[in-house]
C-alpha cells in the first residue's frame, strides 16, 4: 500500500480475517513507517492470512477530521450472521437511490463515503440470494459509477470486483511461490512484493481466491472506459496498463506536442517541467525537439501532499513548499514548460509566476492532458463546473489567465493513439463531455445548462439531491 500511497493521503486503513473475526486499524494521513522492531505488534494487531487495505482521497462525503476519519477505509457491514469487509476505488453517481434503499432495510444507516453505500448493497444482496456470485451480479447491475472492490466475507471468501466499464484499474498476481495471491489498483503494488503479474481485472469480472489460484467469472458485460486520467496524472510511471507502461505513454505525450507545436519549440531555448509527472513528457519533447532539458525545477521529496487533491486555501502553501525552480537557470530564457494537466489552474499560475519573477524571456506551457470541460463523476475529485477553468475559458483565454505567452495542450487524438487503447476503450468524458454511464450524462447536461445559466454550484454534482431528481 505504501507503493500506491500516491493515490489517496487522507486517511488509511488495514483489514485482517482470522477465525471468524475481522482485525481492523485505521488512522488518517499517510501510511507510517513500520519499523522492524515493530513488525511483531502489528501481527499482533491484525492476524490472519486474509487482508484488504486502502488509502483515500475523498470524493464523496465530508472533508472535515471528523468525517474523515468515518470514512477510512476498508468499511464492514453485518446483520443476521452475515458480515462483509470491503476496500474500494472509484465513485458511485447513483447515491441517493441507494441511500435510500438501504436506510428500508437499515433505518440507522449512517452515509460517510460511497464505500459504506456499497458495502450495505452487498450485504443486503447476499442476505436476499445467500451467494456471493449473485450478490455481487446485481451489485454490478444497480450501482452506477466507477468500483474496484477487494473484499472479505465472514466465512474468509477473499474476492474481487470490477464496474462493467472498468474505469478504475485493478490487476492481480501471486508470489513466485504461488503461496500468497493479491489484487491492486496498480502493478507496483504487485512489484514492490516480487510478485508475478498475473492479469489485469476485466471489465464485469469477479473473482474469488483460494488455496488453488483465482477463479473468475464473468458477470457483466459494459463498454470498456478506462479513466484516460490515469495516464496523465495519477498513476504512477512505473505502473503498467495493458502491458504498456505509463512513463511510456507520457514520454510519448511530449513527443506528440513538438509534432503538434513546431513553430513554438523553433522559438524555445530550453525545457523545464513541473515535478513529478511532467518529467516523463519533458524527456519526450527533449527527445523529439534536441532541446535542452534543464532540470532546473525541483519537487520537495517530503512534501507529500499533492496540490490537485488538497482544498483551496491549502493549494497555494503547498506549491510554494513543494516545487523549487532555480533562478540562473531559467533567466534570460524562453522556457517550454512540461504539466501534466491543468484543473483549476491554480499549480500553473503559481509556477509561471515564479518563472516571471526570475526574469524567464517567455513562457509556453505544453499540456499533455486535453483541456478539461466537464466534471468526473468516477473517482478523480473534480466534481462541478465552476472549479473548471477549461469549462468557461478557450486555451487562449486560459493563457491569459495564468500569464502565460501560449498554452498548448496535446489533442484527443493523439493522447488516445499514445496510449495504445482506441477512443471507445477510455473514458474521456471530462474532455468530450460524453458519460459512458446514463445517469451521470443526465446530470452533468443538466447541471451544465444551470452553470451557463449563472447557477452556483453547492457541491459536487452527483451529491446534489435536486440535480439528481431533476435528471
Amino acid at each position: 500500500m505504501r507503493a500506491q500511497n500516491h493515490r489517496g493521503h487522507q486517511s488509511h486503513g488495514f483489514l485482517t480475517y482470522d477465525d471468524g473475526k475481522f482485525h481492523i486499524y485505521r488512522n488518517l494521513d499517510l501510511i507510517p513507517k513500520i519499523n522492524t522492531s515493530a513488525i511483531q505488534e502489528w501481527f499482533g494487531r491484525l492476524p490472519g492470512q486474509v487482508g484488504i487495505a486502502n488509502v483515500r482521497y475523498t470524493t464523496s462525503g465530508k472533508c472535515d477530521e471528523k468525517s474523515l476519519i468515518r470514512g477510512t477505509q476498508p468499511v464492514t457491514a453485518s446483520k443476521d450472521g452475515l458480515k462483509v469487509a470491503i476496500s474500494f476505488n472509484g465513485n458511485v453517481v447513483n447515491t441517493f437511490p441507494l441511500k435510500k434503499e438501504i436506510c428500508e432495510e437499515f433505518p440507522s444507516f449512517s452515509y460517510e463515503c460511497d464505500a459504506d453505500l456499497i458495502c450495505n448493497k452487498l450485504l443486503i444482496e447476499l442476505m436476499r440470494s445467500k451467494d456471493l456470485t449473485s450478490a455481487v451480479e446485481t451489485c454490478m447491475q444497480e450501482i452506477e459509477g466507477a468500483f474496484s472492490i477487494a473484499g472479505i466475507t465472514k466465512n474468509g471468501e477473499f474476492f474481487a470486483f470490477r464496474d462493467p466499464h472498468g474505469i478504475r484499474p485493478l490487476c492481480a498476481g501471486h508470489s513466485e511461490d504461488h503461496s500468497i495471491h493479491a489484487f491492486s489498483s496498480e502493478t507496483v503494488g504487485l512489484d514492490i512484493n516480487g510478485f508475478v503479474r498475473d492479469f489485469e481485472v476485466k471489465s464485469g469480472e469477479f473473482i474469488t481466491i483460494s488455496k488453488n489460484g483465482f477463479k473468475r467469472e464473468q458477470l457483466a458485460n459494459g463498454h470498456r472506459a478506462f479513466c484516460a486520467f490515469e495516464f496523465a496524472y495519477f498513476a504512477r510511471p512505473d505502473s503498467c496498463f495493458d502491458d504498456k507502461y505509463v512513463y511510456e505513454v507520457r514520454e510519448e505525450f511530449g513527443r506528440n506536442l513538438v509534432k503538434e507545436n513546431p513553430d513554438i519549440v523553433k522559438d524555445a531555448d530550453i525545457i523545464i517541467s513541473l515535478p513529478e509527472t511532467g518529467d516523463d513528457a519533458a524527456m519526450g519533447v527533449h527527445e523529439a525537439s534536441s532541446l535542452k532539458w534543464e532540470r532546473a525545477s525541483r519537487r520537495h521529496r517530503y512534501v507529500t501532499e499533492r496540490a490537485f487533491i488538497l482544498l483551496n486555501r491549502e493549494r497555494y502553501a503547498t506549491i510554494d513548499k513543494k516545487i523549487n525552480i532555480l533562478e540562473s537557470k531559467v533567466k534570460g530564457k524562453r522556457v517550454i514548460v512540461t504539466e501534466d494537466s491543468i484543473v483549476r489552474g491554480d499549480t500553473t499560475k503559481i509556477v509561471i509566476e515564479k518563472l516571471r519573477k526570475m526574469g524567464a524571456k517567455k513562457v509556453y506551457l505544453f499540456v499533455t492532458f486535453p483541456r478539461i470541460i466537464g466534471p468526473c463523476f468516477y473517482g478523480i475529485d473534480m466534481a462541478t463546473y465552476g472549479q473548471l477553468i477549461g469549462s468557461k475559458h478557450n486555451s487562449e483565454q486560459i493563457a491569459e489567465i495564468i500569464n502565460a505567452d501560449a498554452l498548448c495542450y496535446q489533442s484527443i487524438e493523439n493522447f488516445v493513439k499514445a496510449t495504445g487503447f482506441t477512443r471507445d476503450q477510455l473514458c474521456l468524458a471530462c474532455v468530450t463531455g460524453k458519460y459512458p454511464t446514463p445517469l451521470a450524462q443526465k446530470i452533468a447536461d443538466e447541471m451544465k445548462k444551470r452553470f451557463m445559466d449563472g447557477y452556483k454550484e453547492t457541491g459536487r454534482l452527483y451529491e446534489i439531491e435536486d440535480a439528481l431528481q431533476k435528471s
